[in-house]
C-alpha cells in the first residue's frame, strides 16, 4: 500500500494547494484556507489531454472549496499530465488525429483507447482514497463523491461501480460502448450532463448512457450546443448537487 507524500503547497482565494503522490502517480488536493474540522471528499477526473491541474479543474475545485468547505482532489490520469506517455499512448493518440483530420467517426478509438486507460487508473484511485481518507482533515468515515465529465467518466463510471465509498457523482459528455453494462450496476444519485447537438456523441448514446444507470435519483441536463459548447453553469449545479448529497450548504465561492 502507497502511502501519500506532499510535494509542495500554496495558498491563494481562502483555499490551499496541495501536490501529492501515491506512489509514483501525481495528484492534487486543494481544501478550505480556514478548515478546523473535517469535511467531505470529492475526487474528481480531468477530461482527454488535459492533467490535474486545468483551469477546469481548478475552476471546479474553487467553487467546491470556498463554496461548500468540501475537499477536492485529482490525479493525472496515465499519459496525461506529468506522467509520460507510453508507446501504446502515442500510437493511440496519433490514430485519432488522423480521424480527426478524415473527418471520421472518433468513437471508437476514444471508447477502446479511455477504456484501457480506465483499467489502469481504478487500483491507481482506490490507493490514492485509502490515502487521503488516512488524513485527519478527511478521515475514513466521511462522505465521498466523484465529478468526472469525458474522460473523467469513463474512468469515474467504472470506479463508481466497484467503489462503495463514494455516494454521488455528477458525470456526462461520453459514449455508452464500454459504460453501458456498468452503468445498469449503479444506484447512487447521479447528475448527467450532455450537448443536444454534440457533433462527436450521437444524442441517441448519451442518452441510452443515462437511461442505463439504475439509480432511483438521477437528473439529466440536456443543453443546446455542440461538444466543446458545454455550458460553465453546470459546474455550479454540480456544486449543489454533490453539497446535496454529501451534505453542506453552498455558500458564493471567495
Amino acid at each position: 500500500m502507497h502511502s501519500l507524500q506532499f510535494t509542495a503547497d500554496s495558498s491563494s482565494n481562502g483555499m490551499v494547494e496541495r501536490g501529492f503522490t501515491v506512489g509514483e502517480v501525481p495528484g492534487v488536493l486543494w481544501s478550505p484556507a480556514s478548515a478546523t474540522e473535517r469535511a467531505p471528499l470529492v475526487l474528481m477526473g480531468h477530461g482527454g489531454g488535459a492533467h490535474k491541474k486545468h483551469p477546469a479543474m481548478a475552476g471546479r475545485a474553487q467553487r467546491l472549496v470556498t463554496g461548500c468547505g468540501f475537499h477536492v482532489a485529482v490525479i493525472d490520469a496515465p499519459g496525461h499530465g506529468d506522467r509520460p506517455r507510453t508507446a501504446q499512448d502515442e500510437r493511440e493518440i496519433a490514430e485519432l488525429r488522423k480521424a480527426q483530420a478524415a473527418g471520421e467517426p472518433e468513437g471508437p478509438i476514444v471508447v477502446r483507447y479511455n477504456a484501457r486507460l480506465a483499467e489502469l487508473a481504478l487500483p491507481e484511485w482506490r490507493a490514492t482514497l485509502d490515502a487521503l481518507q488516512e488524513l485527519p482533515e478527511i478521515g475514513a468515515d466521511g462522505p465521498v463523491g466523484y465529478f468526472g465529465i469525458g474522460l473523467g467518466t469513463a474512468i469515474g463510471l467504472p470506479l463508481v461501480v466497484v467503489e462503495p465509498r463514494i455516494t454521488a457523482a455528477v458525470f456526462g459528455m461520453h459514449w455508452p460502448d464500454a459504460l453501458f453494462e456498468q452503468a445498469k450496476r449503479i444506484t447512487i444519485p447521479i447528475e448527467f450532463a450532455m450537448q443536444w447537438d454534440n457533433e462527436r456523441i450521437p444524442r441517441e448514446a448519451s442518452l441510452a448512457l443515462f437511461d442505463a444507470f439504475a439509480s432511483k435519483e438521477k437528473t439529466l441536463h440536456a443543453n443546446a450546443g455542440t461538444h466543446f459548447d458545454l455550458p460553465r453553469f453546470e459546474a455550479d449545479s454540480a456544486v449543489r448537487f454533490l453539497a446535496r448529497h454529501l451534505g453542506g450548504a453552498v455558500n458564493s465561492p471567495s
